[in-house]
């Protein structure tokens, strides 16, 4: 069962199914002790990247959660996720991971293809604009967002971006800049983790995992635009 649609804000309580961030972080890990190629994966010290990560249930809340449900092929929007800390101790790392429909795309915005031949299956229904995720503070507004230093670094799998550690009582929120390249029905998930090993969970007050989707329908017919007895413009197909 995929995750329910949340419209604008939510949350759902239904058994995790994006585990690939976890996990495919620990077969990383697995292969970079393996192989002995620790610069490649991210270190040289010969420590183990999950070796400080504490074990344990991180409680938060998704304090907002939008995305326009409706949208226009090459018409960009924000995905904007807020989270706050609403345990006593603090939250490893927050890391939210993305994906679409039945999340067996490599991408955050993309689906796999099934057209036999291809080299990289996996294509993109929005593209994320460069530097994007970024953090939004209260009043601000688009173009100073434009101004802002990227702040969500992509993890070991290409679905998982990490922001790093949350006091308790910190509240965060992110913004995903997209533009849609393709037309349809899309069913876009999220999951929050408190860590990227897997040790650290994050979990809502009433220890569900913390995850949510919204529905969203891509036009592809341009609107069209009329004017009305007063003179403004008025936009159908919306």
């Amino acid at each position: 069962m995929f995750p329910r649609a949340l419209g604008e804000r939510g949350k759902s309580a239904r058994p995790s199914r994006l585990q690939g961030a976890p996990a495919r972080i620990a077969i990383a890990l697995a292969l970079c002790g393996t192989v002995g190629t620790l610069v490649a994966c991210g270190g040289g010290s010969g420590e183990r990247q999950d070796a400080d990560e504490p074990e344990g249930e991180f409680p938060v809340e998704v304090t907002a959660a939008k995305f326009p449900t409706r949208q226009r092929l090459a018409e960009t929007s924000d995905l904007e996720l807020a989270v706050e800390n609403i345990g006593d101790e603090q939250l490893p790392d927050l890391a939210v991971t993305i994906c679409i429909d039945s999340c067996e795309a490599d991408g955050a915005f993309s689906l796999r293809s099934e057209q036999a031949g291809l080299s990289v299956p996996s294509r993109p229904v929005w593209i994320l604009e460069n530097d994007y995720p970024k953090l939004s503070g209260p009043g601000t507004s688009a173009r100073e967002l434009d101004d802002e230093p990227t702040a969500g670094a992509d993890a070991a799998q290409t679905n998982t971006f990490s922001f790093g550690s949350m006091a308790p009582g910190d509240e965060l929120s992110a913004v995903w800049r997209v533009t849609p390249v393709r037309g349809g029905t899309f069913t876009v998930n999220y999951e929050i983790a408190a860590g990227l090993a897997g040790k650290a969970k994050a979990v809502t007050a009433d220890g569900s995992p913390v995850e949510g989707s919204f529905v969203v329908t891509v036009a592809t017919k341009p609107p069209q635009a009329t004017v009305d007895r007063d003179g403004d413009i008025v936009i159908e197909n919306e």
